[in-house]
């Protein structure tokens, strides 16, 4: 129980983020996934319901590992969470697992890690399919030369060469766990844990990592725009499209149902997981 009389329920949820703008509710109007999935348990509960996330994305970023929760009076099973909500939401949205949880546990601060997965689709020719799902570099990239550089990255640093102007965090010191980058035919995959992240983190190293792989910057760059703190002097920041939060984890008293790790395209990668 949450407080007398309500229950604290915990959700996994994957979304494709092309049409939302991010995770967090807006202004009247403007489409996020929290408003867009609020509405759709609202229904079930018949009652107002109010959600907190473990990472909130930005607009066009997608999850398969998201988890939220949230508290409420009305009894429901945990099946009647999950479909009704299902029905209610649109073809983008999707609830994967429900749970009741005890009154201490917190979406957000109660999270361990975070891990996100960047798809790039690296060829001449633009692809028709998962134009949205992907970012797709025309340049040769070197996966050996961006795999050496991620490494000046592993470990804890002061990441505000990656950080947002607008990022709202209270330190810029973060632990990266681990930043691995294979290749599987026609997709480079960036695979990367942390403690927590910065807003555009991955998406400034993905971009950093981009232009190192094209040539058009040593390995060695790397390291400089960590140690420079200064933001410009990491180049562009990568496409939303391609970014994917697949992993949210907690402490093992919270026993949350696991899934694969995603996007649902690489699952037949068993090599990413190792």
């Amino acid at each position: 129980m949450a407080a007398d009389g309500f229950f604290r329920i915990a959700l996994g949820v994957e979304y494709k983020g092309s049409r939302f703008r991010g995770w967090q509710r807006q202004a009247s109007g403007v489409l996020t996934v929290q408003e867009t999935l609020e509405k759709a348990l609202s229904k079930v509960a018949d009652s107002p319901v109010s959600l907190l996330c473990a990472g909130r994305t930005d607009a066009g970023v997608h999850a398969c590992g998201q988890v939220v929760h949230f508290d409420t009076q009305v009894e429901r099973s945990m099946k009647a969470w999950v479909m009704g909500a299902n029905i209610n939401l649109p073809h983008d949205v999707s609830v994967s697992w429900a749970k009741v949880m005890p009154a201490h546990f917190h979406a957000r601060f109660k999270a361990i890690a975070r891990r996100y997965r960047y798809v790039i689709y690296n060829d001449q020719i633009r692809p028709a399919h998962l134009n949205e799902e992907i970012t797709w570099n025309h340049r040769p990239l070197d996966v050996e030369r961006m795999a050496e550089a991620a490494q000046y990255l592993v470990g804890t640093h002061d990441f505000s060469a990656f950080r947002a102007g607008q990022c709202q965090a209270k330190s810029p010191i973060k632990e990266l766990h681990h930043l691995r980058v294979t290749r599987h035919g026609k997709m480079i995959v960036l695979d990367i844990r942390a403690s927590a992240f910065l807003h555009h983190m991955v998406r400034n190293i993905a971009g950093v990592l981009m232009t190192i792989g094209a040539g058009e910057r040593p390995v060695e760059w790397m390291k400089e725009v960590l140690e420079s703190r200064i933001r410009r002097s990491g180049g562009v920041t990568a496409h939303p499209f391609g970014l994917y939060l697949v992993q949210v984890e907690y402490r093992d008293e919270f026993e949350l149902p696991e899934r694969y790790i995603g996007p649902h395209f690489l699952t037949g990668f068993a090599e990413l997981d190792g």
